[in-house]
């Protein structure tokens, strides 16, 4: 038995000595060497089946054997990297000599971005305005108490101008110009017609701040303001301009309501609300009436609000300089984010704000 495992021991290692280079070296491609090698001296190869049988050699003759195996293994192995550095020098020496361009291979797109939900939301919220007639102004971020509450005929006490509601730069209440970032675009009303006589149409959007923040209200968010001034504006005016927008945005078949509200700087006010872009239930069929009654966002009304809005109350006309008895106007102010949000079924309006490319790439 012992005879028989040392005559199968040497001649195996006879028959991969006399063949081992020859193999390594008709391979052209690193893939077919590696073939090769893995076949020769691999897990399940020649090479390593032969050492299997080295507990069956007689003790005499295992050391001897041993050492020629191994010594046969190590000639592979210098072999396969040898023939290895050569594939690899044979293929750089091809595409040093070769033509420096291929003009086969695919080429490169290049992957266009896009806007940001919030800024194409804005875009066209501003393109329905313009279209009606409206200038877009802008202003600074950063403004003065007096313009953001004073002239608007906020009280001194309204809680807005609290400081644990506003952003304060300059908060020493003994200053006569305190300052704080703005809480709403509302100061381009007081701006623009201390600069411009009536008859003005202007909306203002823009970045303002508060001290908000949850699933629907955040620190920063952006804002759109609106005005209209001249003779013998009325409240018809207002519901005709805001209805025409909420059905430019939202489309033609959306029911519109107004309902009464209160704001400083209007009189009277109102809130626009716009049939629940969720559950459609304004469709009136049965099934938009099912989905209305188990809507969480509307809370099974039906609605949601939008906007606020009023007629510009005189005292606001009075402090920049307007004659309230001439001029009549109305004002809106409505959260683009908040549109933005209706627009593309968003819940969390941090999601705006964390610039996670899978999230934007998906609006």
């Amino acid at each position: 038995m012992s005879d028989d495992a040392v005559k199968e021991f040497e001649e195996g290692l006879a028959k991969v000595e006399a063949s081992f280079r020859s193999q390594l070296d008709a391979c052209g491609d690193e893939q077919s060497l590696r073939a090769v090698n893995a076949r020769i001296a691999g897990p399940t190869g020649e090479l390593t089946g032969l050492l299997k049988l080295m507990p069956k050699l007689p003790g005499d003759q295992r050391k001897v054997l041993g050492q020629k195996a191994n010594a046969l293994k190590s000639a592979v192995s210098a072999a396969f990297d040898t023939q290895l550095l050569a594939i690899a020098k044979a293929v750089r020496d091809a595409e040093l000599s070769g033509p420096h361009l291929d003009v086969t291979l695919p080429g490169r797109n290049e992957r266009t971005g896009s806007l940001h939900p919030i800024t194409r939301v804005a875009y066209e919220i501003m393109d329905v305005f313009t279209s009606l007639g409206f200038d877009i102004v802008d202003g600074p971020e950063i403004d003065l108490h007096e313009n953001n509450f004073d002239k608007l005929g906020f009280p001194p006490d309204h809680p807005a101008t609290d400081m644990q509601d506003s952003f304060f730069i300059n908060a020493e209440a003994g200053q006569k110009q305190r300052s704080l970032l703005r809480t709403h675009t509302s100061t381009m009303q007081v701006r623009e017609m201390q600069k411009r006589k009536p008859p003005l149409a202007i909306v203002a959007p823009g970045q303002v701040y508060r001290r908000d923040d949850d699933v629907t209200h955040s620190p920063m968010f952006f804002q759109l303001e609106g005005l209209l001034v001249d003779e013998g504006v009325s409240f018809a005016h207002l519901k005709g301009v805001l209805t025409r927008f909420a059905q430019r945005m939202f489309g033609d078949n959306v029911p519109v309501r107004f309902r009464p509200s209160y704001f400083p700087f209007v009189e009277p006010g109102g809130e626009v609300d716009i049939g629940c872009m969720i559950c459609r239930g304004y469709e009136g069929t049965k099934e938009a009436l099912a989905r209305q009654a188990e809507c969480r966002v509307c809370k099974a009304s039906g609605y949601l609000e939008v906007l606020g809005c009023g007629m510009v109350h005189p005292v606001v006309f009075e402090n920049v300089g307007y004659d309230s008895d001439k001029y009549t106007g109305f004002a809106f102010g409505l959260g683009i984010d908040r549109i933005a949000m209706l627009r593309y079924g968003i819940s969390d309006i941090r999601w705006l704000y964390e610039n996670d490319v899978r999230f934007l790439s998906q609006i």
